[in-house]
């Protein structure tokens, strides 16, 4: 086995490690609100289930040179926030707002994305998800560096509301339908990945 001492490895270093191996990563493509009402969408892979009773999902954002993020600073600000998943028709879209905009600026302007209203936030949502959750935020837990410098930005969310499109789930069993959902997931780099085959195995009893 090859080792490597995470302690000696640059932070770069350990980020290539870490996106390309722990693969592949569910992609939360968030959308919220400045305070002056100005609506920002960005996507992230480092992002989890943490709990189901209550409802709540993580969203680690890590800063550019000690500054938040637009995402992570507009969700402290306001407590809110709508996480779509994302499909493989939505990959294309998502990805031209991953580009560095100013905080005043909407990404969505450069997409052929449209918004809908939210239920329980004030935040838009994105039209053409066919999952996506309201939230709030629930704790911001800041996370610093050996030197103490704060390099990352975790974001604990309640979910509030759930949308699901009709195609992509049974309400009768309660399932998210994966195989409709064609969901979309992160690797290394520029990759991504589509669901794939799946298969089952028993847990033991």
């Amino acid at each position: 086995m090859i080792r490597l001492d995470a302690n000696v490895m640059s932070p770069q270093d350990n980020y290539k490690f870490l996106s390309g191996a722990i693969i592949p990563r569910p992609i939360a493509f968030v959308t919220t609100l400045t305070k002056n009402g100005v609506l920002n969408a960005a996507p992230f892979s480092f992002f989890n289930v943490v709990s189901s009773n209550p409802p709540i999902v993580s969203l680690a954002i890590q800063r550019e040179n000690g500054l938040m993020k637009d995402t992570a600073r507009n969700i402290v600000a306001t407590g809110e926030m709508v996480i779509q998943l994302v499909d493989e028709d939505l990959t294309a879209e998502m990805n031209k707002t991953a580009a560095r905009l100013a905080p005043e600026e909407n990404e969505l302007d450069a997409t052929n994305l449209t918004t809908i209203s939210s239920e329980k936030v004030s935040v838009p949502a994105i039209k053409e998800a066919k999952i996506r959750m309201e939230a709030k935020l629930f704790q911001h837990v800041p996370i610093s560096n050996d030197t103490g410098d704060i390099v990352t930005d975790l974001i604990l969310a309640r979910v509030l509301l759930y949308h699901a499109d009709e195609t992509v789930f049974d309400e009768e069993k309660q399932y998210v339908l994966t195989d409709e959902l064609k969901p979309v997931a992160r690797l290394a780099g520029n990759n991504y990945a589509k669901l794939g085959e799946s298969f089952i195995i028993e847990r033991p009893k």
